[in-house]
């Protein structure tokens, strides 16, 4: 059991603080990688929380491999995210603060493979990414990803 969900189990429902990562990784065809999330049906980038003792990198690299089964040669660290702006509720009630750190992936080895947490994973061009996105850290990837993308 994760970090998170042994808190929950204390406090509920209750808003927390969640230091994390988001992954943002882009192919050969500058095509940017991203999952249908099994927690919220929407889509967004590959990341998550932080466990204890976990470095914002080490979280990067987990869960990027878990939720993909990609590592990456190198991590880029591009910001931070906080605030009420980041705030997000679940829609099981689970609330949220994010402290998220978004890194770009570069130098990608392995296969793709989807995971518990993702119902689907797919390789988008800026003009093809859906619209249901998970929450305010992938609204802010989405609207940056021009610029990421350089």
């Amino acid at each position: 059991m994760g970090y998170i969900l042994e808190l929950r189990e204390l406090v509920g429902k209750r808003p927390l603080f969640s230091p994390g990562a988001t992954v943002v990784a882009f192919n050969e065809d500058n095509r940017v990688l991203m999952q249908l999330r099994s927690d919220t049906g929407t889509w967004g980038f590959p990341g998550g929380s932080s466990e204890l003792g976990d470095s914002l990198e080490d979280t990067a690299r987990r869960e990027l491999l878990e939720e993909t089964g990609l590592t990456a040669d190198r991590l880029e660290f591009i910001t931070v995210l906080s605030g009420v702006a980041y705030q997000f509720t679940y829609p099981n009630g689970d609330q949220i603060y994010n402290v998220g750190a978004v890194f770009i992936a570069r130098g990608l080895t392995g296969d793709l493979q989807v995971d518990h947490e993702s119902l689907e994973l797919a390789w988008f061009a800026p003009h093809e990414i859906p619209l249901e996105l998970a929450g305010p850290i992938t609204r802010w990837v989405v609207d940056n990803l021009e610029t990421l993308r350089e």
